[in-house]
C-alpha cells in the first residue's frame, strides 16, 4: 500500500468543498483554480498547504499555467476533481457540440491529456445528463475514454444518503486510468428514516432574535447529536453566524408559514403576492433541509423568524465549524451554495483511494 499522500488538483474549486471532503479522506490537496478571488481566499485560508491559483480557463492555454505549476513543484498528479458550470455545456446546433461555451468543460480534458492523473472525477447537476438529449453525458464519456480512462455510467448521488443535512443531489463522473475495472460508487450510509435533519444539524447554534451577533461567539450549549459533535470537532468558536434583521412585513409573513410550508400557506389576501415556487419556504426541523441556494433569501429558519445564516447554511451543506467563508456577506452565501458537500466528497474520495491503493500495491 502507498504510504504517500495522493494528490489532487481541483478545477473550478470555489470554496473547496469537494477537495476538502478529499483532505478529509487522507489525500493531499496541492492546487485549487478558479476566477472567483474571494472564493479562492476561502479556498486558501482552509486547504494547508495547496496553492489557489486564479486563472479564467475560458483561455485554454492557461493549462499551460497548471501544468507548470506541478512540473515547478515536481509533483505527479494523481486526481482531477472539476465541476464545471452547467451553462458550459450548449449545443447551439447539431453539430456544434464545442461550441465557445464549452470552453470550460474542454479546460478538464485538455488538463487531463497534459498531466494524466490517475482519475478524473467530474461533478454537476443531475439536470446535465439528459441535457441536449444525452450527447453531452456520451462526449463527456467518449471524451475521457480517448484519454485511456474507463468511464461508467456517470451516478446521480443524494446527499442525505450519506449523512448530509440537505436534499442535494449531483452527478458524478468518474474515470480510471487504464483500469480493467469501473469505479465503485459509495453505498448510501443512511436510510429515509435515519437521515440527519435540521434541528439536529443547526439546533446548537445562537438563535440571534433580533440581532446579528458577533462576528465571533461562544457555543451557548453542549452539543445536543453526533452530527453537531461532528461539526464542532476541531472548533472551540462560531465564526460566520450573523443574522439578518428583516423588515416588519418580511418578518410578519414569515412568521405566518409553518414548518416545511411555503408562501401557499399564507392566508388569501396575501396569496398573490408571491410568485417565485421557492419563496418563504421555511425549513422543517425534523428533516434534511432544501437544497441550499446561493442566497436569494427565499428559505427560512425552522424555528426563528430570519433566513439561515451563512454559518447555519454551511453545517446543512456539512462543512465543520472550522472552516471559516470569507468576503462580504453575499460572497460568502454563494460560496456556501455553490460547493458540493465535503461528507460528499469524502465518500467519493474514500472508494478512490481504495482503488489506487489496490493500484500501487
Amino acid at each position: 500500500m502507498s504510504k504517500r499522500k495522493y494528490s489532487v488538483l481541483d478545477l473550478f474549486c470555489g470554496a473547496g468543498g469537494l477537495s476538502r471532503g478529499f483532505i478529509d479522506a487522507g489525500f493531499s490537496v496541492k492546487l485549487g483554480v478558479d476566477f472567483d478571488e474571494m472564493a479562492l481566499k476561502t479556498f486558501a485560508k482552509n486547504h494547508e498547504g495547496a496553492t489557489a491559483m486564479k486563472l479564467d480557463l475560458f483561455d485554454l492555454s492557461n493549462v499551460d499555467k497548471i501544468k507548470e505549476f506541478f512540473k515547478e513543484n515536481n509533483y505527479a498528479l494523481d486526481v482531477l476533481v472539476g465541476g464545471p458550470p452547467c451553462q458550459g455545456f450548449s449545443l447551439a446546433g447539431p453539430r456544434q457540440i464545442d461550441d465557445s461555451r464549452n470552453v470550460l468543460y474542454r479546460a478538464m480534458v485538455k488538463t487531463a491529456r497534459e498531466l494524466k492523473p490517475k482519475v478524473v472525477v467530474l461533478e454537476n447537476v443531475p439536470g446535465m445528463v439528459q441535457l441536449h438529449g444525452g450527447l453531452v453525458k456520451d462526449k463527456i464519456i467518449n471524451d475521457f475514454t480517448e484519454l485511456g480512462y474507463r468511464m461508467g455510467e456517470p451516478r446521480i448521488l443524494y446527499a442525505p444518503d450519506y449523512g448530509i443535512p440537505q436534499i442535494r443531489k449531483r452527478v458524478v463522473f468518474v474515470g480510471l486510468l487504464h483500469s480493467q475495472s469501473e469505479y465503485k460508487y459509495p453505498e448510501p450510509i443512511l436510510t429515509p428514516e435515519n437521515y440527519i435533519s435540521c434541528e439536529q444539524a443547526i439546533g446548537d447554534l445562537p438563535a440571534l432574535i433580533d440581532i446579528v451577533g458577533d462576528k465571533v461567539q461562544d457555543y451557548p450549549m453542549e452539543a445536543q447529536t453526533d452530527y453537531q459533535k461532528l461539526m464542532r470537532n476541531n472548533s472551540d468558536k462560531i465564526y460566520n453566524h450573523e443574522g439578518t434583521i428583516h423588515d416588519p412585513k418580511t418578518k410578519k409573513f414569515i412568521a405566518m408559514v409553518p414548518e416545511g410550508k411555503n408562501y401557499r400557506s399564507l392566508p388569501p389576501e396575501y396569496a398573490g403576492i408571491y410568485k417565485y415556487h421557492e419563496a418563504l419556504t421555511r425549513y422543517h426541523s425534523q428533516k434534511p433541509s432544501p437544497t441550499i441556494n446561493t442566497g436569494h433569501r427565499s428559505h427560512f429558519h425552522y424555528k426563528w423568524n430570519r433566513i439561515p445564516t451563512v454559518r447555519e447554511s454551511a453545517r446543512l451543506q456539512s462543512f465543520t465549524d472550522d472552516f471559516i467563508f470569507y468576503g462580504n456577506k453575499t460572497q460568502q452565501y454563494r460560496q456556501v451554495g455553490n460547493a458540493v458537500p465535503p461528507l460528499l466528497g469524502k465518500v467519493i474520495a474514500s472508494e478512490i483511494k481504495k482503488w489506487l491503493d489496490n493500484e500501487t500495491e
